[in-house]
């Protein structure tokens, strides 16, 4: 209940503002002074309120005051208010599809969940293949009708599939790209791997694990340092020349650390206008290789935060809508700012920057080689409910379909159990909207109080498990902020991997289900404008620079586990390849892959799969040859199968007489005055070898020596080389 008025501004920082607190309130106002001010501030946002939120000290975006004044005051936030909006039944906006797939003769069987609230009028049908730009028409059936068998179809093809529901006073649309037997993606482009210089050197080991990483699932990796000081026209001028120098093969950006952030726009996706209108982080404006982006014209000062203020040659550039076709897949990976301030006085609880990104990066490996993953289910808290169309949790019921399957999408309707329920249960993907408070706060989400708050340090200490997150609400859609709730899932020690804003716009991440990556479908969601093929009830903001994605672009749905232990042997010309076979049940046999150098590009070697853990090359290239091993698993899922891989496995050795490396395990590694001792078991009247890289890029790799003979059951080697060097890789190996 509010009892009086308090005038009141925060004395270091404008602009001010008239803001109603309740009397309990004022006893935590002494930062702050009387003024006079004429300004009154929009409440905004178009869920329902409710009575005001209690004041809390627990806000951790210091240069936000005057906002956090004015949310306290008014309990009017975006979407909804403090007390959460009921749980409409908003699945129904969405079509949720699902397929089974039939070899001989070849199908492909639709199915879908009927509307819960009534027999729709008529669902209407439609097919296209993945480069047309248009449906066609669709075929009208009836309204009773949940299943379409589709015999018009080949094994080895894919087909994307539209079902549109026509309903009283609402529509409903489903997404879904099936295939049988789809190929496997083996060359999927070169990604710019952007890195933040700040944390380059200290993060060398695990920056070149992720080139390795990225070259093992497909890609091509050009690797660019900047710094955070750069301009960014000047960034985007060097993904540009890379684009043009190879517009065929350049498809993506992964941008790692605080690289610079592009502005653009006069926007207020979260309704929150004028408090919240002006330049947004916009990362689309590094994916765009043909669009103008001009800095003549927006001319708007009215946002709460002087960073979203855009006025003419300020560096932040006009469009609102993205103003070209995006050609490159971007995300980014910024844990910079992330105190994780419990309280906004209080000192950081959460690692350092460094860290973070480290803890990133080991994420992003484990995943990718099944070290970490999560049931393939989704989970969806929906604390907004349909507002009027709006439907912002149909991005789950939509995306989790042909992922998962109906059965394996839990909604959790009840407020306040959304982040528990995370901390000790996985899903590979889970959607959550309530209403946003802050950049770093959101109501329904969390257990804290009557309102289920969840803020950033809630979201980091629970540690979540789930790999992907969509999740929505105000404010925090605007990232690049101190404790950004968006970013810290990037934060969670263990899971979070990738997190997206999605709701306004609605996104279309179907594609995954046959295993493309988050980064296509974040291109295709900024592709799809007002008039896009991709559709839902209500989508003002499709199109807009905001969309964004948070986290590494390549990463893909699946993970297998793959092959071990590569050795390779030399006899007379010929290269002999060992390995241990992939731990997963379902594995097919491996591809083997060759190139001239180890970041490639590589060429299959194997016609078929090899089921046996060996291979023979007879014909070697001459110098060295990099090996790379990847099993292989048809993938069945709710959107068909396809033909996936694991990460690869390398080798790098030379086929002239001598060269057969086998790897050994280092048993100790001393740094002593002298320089750096290396401890191995050895086999007495072995030759063995040592190589070293500074910075574990794997084009790096130097020998040292390749002339140590065994002389008994345990040998030792001491690189007198080294000096002072902070860190050096060794690599151990027994030549034949």
């Amino acid at each position: 209940m509010w009892t009086r008025f308090f005038i009141a501004s925060l004395a270091c920082c404008t602009p001010t503002l008239r803001v109603k607190i309740p009397i309990e309130a004022a006893a935590l106002a002494g930062n702050f002074r009387a003024v006079q001010t004429t300004r009154n501030f929009h409440t905004g946002g178009p869920c329902p309120g409710s009575a005001g939120l209690r004041l809390k000290a627990q806000r951790t975006v210091v240069a936000l005051w005057a906002r956090w004044l004015h949310a306290l005051a008014t309990g009017a936030v975006l979407w909804g208010g403090a007390e959460s909006a009921r749980p409409d039944a908003t699945w129904n906006f969405a079509v949720q599809l699902s397929v089974t797939v039939q070899v001989s003769p070849p199908q492909i069987a639709l199915n879908w969940v009927q509307d819960s609230i009534a027999t729709p009028i008529s669902y209407t049908v439609s097919r296209k293949a993945p480069s047309d730009t248009s449906w066609g028409e669709g075929t009208v059936l009836p309204r009773t009708t949940t299943n379409y068998v589709d015999t018009d179809v080949s094994v080895g093809a894919t087909y994307e599939y539209q079902v549109y529901k026509s309903a009283s006073g609402y529509d409903g649309y489903g997404y879904l790209y099936a295939g049988i037997q789809a190929p496997l993606i083996e060359h999927r482009g070169t990604v710019l791997l952007v890195v933040d210089d700040t944390y380059a050197a200290d993060l060398a080991f695990e920056l070149g694990r992720l080139e390795e990483d990225l070259v093992g699932d497909g890609w091509s990796v050009v690797y660019q340092e900047v710094s955070p000081s750069d301009s960014v026209p000047s960034v985007k001028a060097l993904i540009e020349a890379q684009y043009q120098a190879n517009p065929a093969e350049v498809n993506c950006v992964f941008l790692f650390g605080h690289v610079p952030v592009p502005y653009s726009g006069d926007i207020s996706p979260d309704e929150h206008a004028p408090d919240h209108q002006g330049a947004w982080p916009a990362d689309v404006y590094y994916g765009d290789m043909s669009g103008d982006w001009p800095d003549v014209s927006v001319n708007d000062t009215n946002a709460i935060d002087p960073r979203n203020w855009n006025v003419p040659g300020d560096g932040k550039f006009d469009p609102s809508f993205i103003p070209g076709n995006v050609d490159l897949m971007v995300g980014r990976v910024d844990l910079s700012d992330l105190p994780g301030k419990a309280q906004w006085n209080s000192p950081p609880s959460f690692p350092s920057e460094l860290d973070l990104l480290r803890q990133y990066l080991n994420k992003d490996h484990n995943f990718r080689f099944t070290l970490m993953g999560a049931p393939r289910r989704g989970l969806i808290g929906d604390y907004c409910g349909d507002y009027g169309g709006y439907a912002f949790s149909a991005n789950g019921w939509r995306n989790f379909a042909p992922f998962f399957g109906p059965q394996n999408i839990t909604l959790l309707p009840q407020p306040g159990t959304w982040l528990n329920t995370l901390s000790g249960n996985a899903y590979l993907w889970a959607y959550g909207c309530g209403p946003g408070i802050a950049y770093n706060a959101v109501n329904g989400l969390g257990n804290t109080g009557a309102y289920y708050e969840m803020e950033t340090t809630d979201l980091v200490a629970a540690d979540p498990q789930a790999v992907f997150t969509m999740v929505f609400g105000s404010w925090f859609g605007d990232w690049d902020n101190q404790d950004n709730l968006q970013r810290a899932v990037l934060a969670t020690p263990t899971y979070g991997l990738v997190c997206c804003w999605s709701g306004s716009p609605h996104w279309f991440c179907q594609h995954m289900a046959l295993g493309q990556t988050i980064g296509f479908s974040t291109r295709l969601t900024q592709n799809n404008g007002p008039s896009g093929l991709y559709q839902t009830e209500t989508n003002t903001y499709a199109g807009q620079v905001h969309i964004a994605l948070l986290g590494d672009p390549t990463l893909r749905l699946h993970s297998v586990a793959p092959p071990a232990n590569l050795g390779g042997l030399v006899t007379n010309g010929v290269v002999q390849l060992t390995w241990t076979l992939s731990t997963d049940a379902e594995a097919q046999g491996c591809y083997v892959f060759r190139a001239g150098t180890p970041l490639g590009p590589f060429t299959r070697l194997t016609p078929s799969p090899v089921f046996a853990g060996t291979f023979t090359d007879p014909t070697p290239l001459s110098g060295t040859n990099t090996y790379m091993v990847r099993a292989l698993k048809l993938e069945n899922t709710p959107s068909g199968s396809y033909t996936n891989a694991s990460q690869g496995i390398f080798l790098s050795l030379n086929p002239a007489p001598g060269n057969g490396r086998i790897p050994v395990a280092v048993s100790s590694i001393v740094r002593t005055p002298a320089g750096i001792v290396l401890m191995w078991s050895s086999v007495a009247g072995s030759t063995y070898g040592v190589a070293f890289n500074p910075e574990l890029r794997i084009a790096d790799w130097a020998d040292l020596t390749t002339n140590i003979t065994a002389g008994a059951n345990s040998l030792s080697w001491t690189d007198f080389t080294a000096g002072a060097a902070s860190q050096r890789f060794y690599h151990v190996f027994r030549l034949q």
